[in-house]
């Protein structure tokens, strides 16, 4: 079983993901904040990270940072983000993010593309 850990600050997002990728048979490790997200992507070694980038103490682009350049983890990582915050997209993926998804996202929509970073992995 493939397991997705998710780091969102907003709990009914979370939840709305949680329940998608549980119904999908994924194992799915909540983290409310990107601090406990780091110290669970070094004890938990998850398959793909799904990230809000903005959180409060560790944001989504130091969690990218972290795993890609830090640890140098080959984990996918698929960024969420509110509209609008082109340059902070840019900067993901000149981090090494995988995926980016805009805020509001259909669960289906999350669903392809977490199953298309796991094929390649």
């Amino acid at each position: 079983m493939k397991t997705i850990l998710v780091a969102e600050d907003d709990e009914m997002m979370s939840k709305a993901m949680e329940f998608k990728l549980v119904r999908e048979g994924y194992k799915v490790l909540l983290c409310p904040n990107g601090q406990i997200a780091l110290e669970k992507i070094v004890s938990e070694n998850p398959d793909l990270i799904i990230s809000d980038i903005m959180m409060p103490f560790v944001t989504g682009l130091d969690i990218v940072k972290k795993v890609k350049i830090e640890l140098k983890l080959n984990i996918p990582i698929i960024m969420l983000s509110a509209v609008g915050l082109e340059k902070t997209v840019l900067e993901a993926f000149e981090l090494g993010a995988d995926d980016f998804i805009t805020k509001p996202f259909s669960p289906n929509e999350l669903s392809v593309r977490v199953k298309r970073l796991l094929l390649k992995k």
